[in-house]
């Protein structure tokens, strides 16, 4: 029996997709990054009554978005939920949408992947590579590793709790090559043996976190092993942009390939018709991503969030830092509007 790939099947090859990334590719700047890229336009119906016409997924963005991981035992317990659904928060344009989950507990995925499916996701994905402290402290995310009986427990009761909703969308996982050695022979077989539709490889060990480049022969080793099992592969590490991830899937023969990092400070990624960005176009994504941070979570999350976006946004032209300093200091999007403004103001007399 081949893997239920639902909407995947439908995507044309190779593939590009935004990284799930914590505190990064939230609601919001998922939003931002639809809007100024323009490579995708799939259109994902699976066969059910929810399709959406043809036209609803004529938008910009990547071919496939994440949302950022969310635990997966918070989402059943009612105080925690409230705020977890507000991370699982999307709009129609960010379609096809993955959510990722992470938990060490099967009974709590079940609820948690009913609960998503019956959100109207276009898929649910597995963490089981995340390298976070506290996460592994719970044994989740790249703990799965060191476990494979557990993982596939946790992929099983997924896919239980996603046909328990009444919907059939696809569960995917996320992995790396091993926990503190590379242990891809032994490790990816088990998860292929519970026919998910997709696995993402990260080419990396937990043990490596990022400090050594991504061994994108792993990856190739990695498709090779998932021949004729029906399970598609991405790979993941190190893409700088849309003509590298083209070059790493002739190299390695992968299905798509997911971009993460690259997309900090670059909401144009996935627009490959867009090969330069003025600093003002840029400026002026800085002032909406920021005013939209504002009006989507209020006081619910830290402004200090938005800081490690300045960071990227603002960089690589004249007094660029000096720029970023003030913004550091700002706690509203209005001081930003302020500061950015005034700074565009200046910048054009001195043209």
């Amino acid at each position: 029996m081949k893997p239920y790939l639902g909407f995947w099947e439908k995507l044309e090859k190779p593939f590009f997709v935004l990284a799930p990334m914590a505190n990064v590719t939230d609601a919001v700047f998922r939003r931002i990054i639809t809007k100024y890229s323009k490579y995708g336009g799939h259109n994902i119906g699976d066969g059910s009554k929810e399709d959406l016409p043809a036209e609803t997924f004529c938008v910009g963005g990547p071919d496939v978005t994440w949302t950022e991981f969310v635990s997966a035992d918070g989402l059943c317990h009612p105080k925690g939920q409230e705020a977890l659904l507000r991370d699982l928060s999307y709009t129609e344009a960010e379609r096809p949408i993955v959510a990722q989950l992470f938990t060490a507990y099967p009974e709590k995925m079940f609820e948690a992947a009913k609960l998503v499916a019956e959100l109207g996701f276009d898929g649910i994905d597995i963490n089981m590579g995340c390298p976070d402290k506290n996460v592994m402290k719970q044994g989740a995310g790249a703990t799965l590793m060191k476990n494979p009986v557990l993982a596939q427990a946790i992929i099983r009761a997924t896919q239980e709790g996603i046909e328990a909703s009444g919907r059939h969308i696809p569960l995917s996982i996320k992995t790396r090559l091993g926990y503190n050695e590379d242990t891809l022979e032994e490790w990816f077989p088990k998860l292929l043996e519970m026919k998910p539709a997709v696995i993402t490889l990260h080419a990396r060990t937990k043990k490596e976190m990022s400090k050594v480049p991504a061994r994108w022969e792993r990856i190739k080793r990695a498709v090779e092993i998932a021949h004729g099992s029906g399970t598609l592969i991405i790979g993941n590490g190190d893409v700088k942009d849309l003509t590298d991830a083209r070059k790493k899937v002739i190299e390695t023969g992968v299905d798509g390939v997911m971009l993460g990092r690259a997309i900090f400070g670059n909401p144009w990624l996935f627009d490959e018709n867009k090969t330069s960005v003025t600093v003002e176009e840029k400026l002026q994504a800085v002032i909406e991503h920021t005013m939209l941070f504002e009006e989507v979570w209020h006081d619910t999350k830290s402004f200090e969030l938005m800081k490690k976006h300045y960071q990227a946004y603002i960089n690589n032209f004249p007094e660029a830092k000096e720029l970023r300093m003030q913004m550091m200091g700002c706690y509203t999007a209005k001081e930003i509007t302020d500061v950015v403004n005034a700074f565009l103001i200046q910048a054009k007399k001195m043209i």
